[in-house]
């Protein structure tokens, strides 16, 4: 018997959480008089929201959006302008927790997917860089200008671009802080596909809900295997597949699997 989902729709400060089709979050940065900047209210949601999703046995994909024009703008800078005599040491006590809370969404399970529907900028391409994939809405804007703005990047900005994009094209990036546009941005490899921004949300929608139908196990551990720029070598690829593949071997899901196959129908996997 499939598990039945919990509640977890919710408004929370700066945010959404609700969940669109079986086995999918949907989290909507959800303040869009500052372009979705980061503010405090936001991040405190955010973590509270990814706490509860952690939880939530019944996810299976989770897609990252912001609401409006824009996807995600960045940091909320203005209490660090306000503060210029702080010292080094205050300034980090702030802003690791920050860092930890916004790019906690790499500790869950489930694939993730950022739909870049407009700029995504500083911490906000970092947000979208953490998700397992990122889809990009024509016309949007991704880049990271903290060189431009008197500061170093931050969010994990100098390990997560060059995880992405390798480490020449996040060079000319980070270094002239130039901002891409989507095509650019395709060609570089920091987004999957560029989508109309007519129907945007529902494509990616649709795309995370094929995921959530694809067999849990096997679905965690490819995400696993794939973490951090894959495999040390080819060989570490081998053991690993070598004991991974047999895990699902093992599993309800992979008998389910087999049987829809012969008889030409949708597999309703349940994770076991």
């Amino acid at each position: 018997m499939s598990q039945t989902p919990p509640d977890t729709s919710a408004n929370l400060g700066h945010l959404r959480l609700e969940r669109p089709s079986e086995g999918v979050a949907l989290l909507t940065l959800d303040n869009p008089g500052m372009r979705n900047a980061m503010s405090d209210e936001m991040t405190s949601s955010w973590a509270a929201a990814i706490d509860q999703l952690a939880a939530d046995t019944t996810l299976r994909a989770v897609v990252v959006t912001g609401e409006g024009s824009a996807f995600c703008s960045g940091g909320n800078t203005s209490w660090i302008a306000s503060e210029p005599d702080a010292s080094v040491d205050h300034l980090r006590r702030r802003m690791l927790p920050f860092y930890r809370a916004w790019l906690s969404i790499r500790q869950l399970e489930v694939p993730t997917i950022a739909a870049v529907n407009g700029p995504a900028i500083g911490a906000g391409l970092c947000l979208a860089l953490a998700c397992d994939i990122r889809y990009a809405a024509a016309g949007a804007k991704l880049g990271m200008p903290f060189n431009k703005l008197g500061m170093h990047a931050g969010m994990a900005g100098t390990w997560l671009l060059p995880q992405v994009v390798g480490p020449a094209h996040a060079r000319d990036l980070l270094l002239t802080g130039r901002v891409v546009e989507a095509d650019e941005a395709l060609r570089l490899g920091m987004v999957s596909r560029v989508v109309d921004p007519d129907g945007f949300l529902d494509e990616v929608l649709a795309t995370a809900a094929g995921i959530a139908a694809t067999a849990p196990i096997a679905s965690r551990l490819t995400k696993i295997a794939l973490a951090d720029g894959g495999h040390a070598d080819f060989d570490a690829a081998l053991q690993w597949e070598a004991l991974a593949q047999p895990v699902t071997l093992a599993t309800a899901d992979l008998q389910e699997g087999i049987r829809a196959a012969q008889e030409k129908r949708t597999p309703e996997f349940r994770g076991h």
